[in-house]
């Protein structure tokens, strides 16, 4: 049985409502989040926030624990990530209906972008953490011989900030490579979407992970602020949005914190002339739309030749037929909803005032919004300036904005005018030149026709305000290890 044809799941979600702090649940302090399934609207589930003293003891929890911790061979801490990656494999049903209800991803996406991508980073984690990163430097003779080496040394301990978006994932590629480094975290996921995250801490006892190694609290942000600036933090990683990122930044700063911080994306897709686009329109805009186009690396800037328009506004017309919005537990829906009516406001606003710019939608799906839930069907919307407002800032929905350049020293120049630069995908006849153009692209990701999924051993992050440092991969890891020269007589 495929788990969009389990009834008996659609409703399910996890029973944990309690934070965990050094390996024990302990019931929120704080005032309480209601917790909305954003397809139907309704409250799914109350939690009791943490208190920042709750806080404080999650972090003290995690400072006792990472002495035993840090101390663990990379093999001992790679067999406890495993432990824990089993323990979620045999949850993974639970885990997609989880995030149904509480993301609105449908259940045809949630399994495989929401799930099984995450176990397969852990798994990648898990086996880095075995790596020994000593590098020999070799003699030197000034002023007496010695030798040196450089070895790596887990930071310490870490606060993990995740968005609503993406709930284990983001916590995954932050705690995961936390973990694997030596170090210990405390995890704050988003107050929209606490549900997965805080059952976490249920799977992390049954995997047997020492207690105060990962410890889950919940709340706004008074407790992220009293989170990121606190004493007892010496590493922040956080995703969301850039002015938030800026504010996590300013409070880690006055600790003389590091951050790693992904943050928001505008990212181009450039259509280069010669590129069949009957072949590519399908799943250009299934790409840019999914998880209701709330994803930092949606590719919602269309830059199309202008040899090509016409052709691919016909194309395009044919593929929007395949993008459906509605219920997330309907095997035929490919699009959910925005996470809370204030947001679904928000990228209305957008198109309103793109309208208002004089754009105009070039393309848009024929199908009626359902009437419950807070959703906006997908559109393509044309004819702005390139510095209009929906063009220039991260609209976090299924809206896409489409531009035409004449050659491609154009198409770069539209495509790097942005404050953003988290990921670009070029269309191309030849995948070499592809490569050429990638070079001129300020973008931490660029994919080449389509590319493929994230790579657990690739670097994730991005240029200007797209973020600082990098996540995933032996580069992701490195954000959580410092350098430290060891030098001897001989």
């Amino acid at each position: 049985m495929t788990l969009a044809l389990a009834p008996a799941l659609r409703d399910w979600i996890p029973a944990t409502r309690a934070l965990t702090i050094g390996g024990q649940l302990v019931a929120g302090e704080g005032g309480s989040i209601d917790v909305f399934n954003p397809a139907t609207e309704q409250v799914i589930a109350v939690v009791n926030a943490a208190t920042t003293a709750q806080v404080d003891a999650a972090v003290r929890a995690a400072r006792t624990a990472f002495g035993g911790w840090s101390q663990l061979s990379g093999d001992e801490r790679s067999r406890a990530m495993h432990r824990l990656a089993d323990v979620l494999e045999v949850r993974v049903n639970e885990l997609t209906a989880s995030i149904v209800n509480e993301v609105g991803t449908p259940v045809t996406l949630a399994e495989v972008m929401q799930v099984r991508l995450g176990l397969a980073h852990l798994r990648w984690q898990a086996d880095a953490a075995k790596r020994d990163r000593t590098e020999p430097l070799g003699p030197w003779s000034d002023p007496v011989p010695t030798l040196s080496e450089v070895a790596y040394r887990p930071v310490g301990v870490v606060a993990a900030i995740t968005g609503y978006n993406y709930p284990l994932n983001l916590g995954i590629f932050k705690w995961g490579a936390a973990l694997a480094a030596g170090c210990t975290a405390v995890v704050l996921p988003s107050p929209r979407t606490p549900l997965t995250t805080l059952w976490l801490g249920d799977l992390t006892r049954e995997a047997e992970l020492p207690p105060g190694v990962l410890n889950f609290v919940i709340g706004g942000p008074e407790v992220g602020q009293h989170l990121s600036s606190h004493p007892g933090v010496d590493r922040v990683s956080f995703t969301g949005s850039d002015g938030v990122g800026a504010r996590i930044m300013q409070q880690a700063a006055a600790g003389l914190k590091g951050v790693t911080l992904e943050l928001g994306g505008k990212s181009p897709n450039i259509v280069l002339e010669g590129v069949d686009v009957r072949s590519i329109a399908a799943d250009m805009h299934l790409r840019w739309a999914r998880n209701g186009g709330q994803g930092c690396a949606a590719l919602a800037r269309l830059l199309v030749h202008e040899s090509l328009l016409d052709e691919f506004l016909d194309a395009s017309a044919s593929a929007f037929e395949l993008l459906r919005v509605g219920d997330p537990w309907d095997p035929a829906t490919n699009i959910g909803p925005m996470i809370r009516p204030d947001h679904q406001a928000r990228v209305r606003g957008y198109i309103d005032g793109a309208l208002a710019e004089g754009g105009q939608v070039v393309l848009e799906s024929s199908r009626p919004e359902p009437s419950v839930g807070w959703f906006v069907n997908p559109l393509v919307i044309g004819g702005l300036d390139p510095h209009a407002r929906a063009v220039q800032e991260e609209i976090f929905g299924p809206v896409a904005v489409l531009l035409t350049f004449k050659d491609e020293d154009e198409a770069v120049r539209l495509a790097n005018d942005t404050m953003y630069g988290l990921a670009a995908n070029v269309y191309t006849p030849d995948p070499e030149h592809g490569r050429q153009v990638a070079a001129r692209l300020q973008a931490g990701t660029v994919w080449i026709n389509g590319g493929g999924n994230m790579r657990p051993d690739a670097p994730f992050g991005g240029f200007k305000r797209s973020g600082v440092g990098r996540e995933l991969g032996e580069w992701g890891i490195r954000e959580y290890l410092e350098p430290q020269h060891i030098q001897w007589r001989v």
